[in-house]
């Protein structure tokens, strides 16, 4: 979802710098633009960080043999014989 929004503020941001050609005087929208691209291309850039960060985890189950203990239930689709 981070990326589209990032790409959708480098859309906006694009829009605002080079296709406009209206003067606010309240607003600089050059300058809003560029800033909506910058936030736009930082918002790719940690999306995809993250997501590279989350395909290299791993999960393991640990089980401890302990005196009296419960085995540990057999894991989904397969069958305790």
């Amino acid at each position: 979802m981070a990326i589209g929004t990032g790409i959708f503020l480098i859309v906006v941001g694009a829009v605002l710098t080079f296709a406009l050609n209206v003067t606010v005087d309240v607003v600089n929208l050059d300058a809003v633009g560029w800033i909506s691209m910058i936030a736009g291309a930082a918002a790719i850039i940690i999306s995809l960080i993250v997501n590279a960060q989350s395909t290299r985890t791993t999960h393991r189950e640990i089980y401890q043999d302990r005196p009296g203990a419960q085995p540990p239930p057999p894991e989904s689709g397969t069958r305790g014989v």
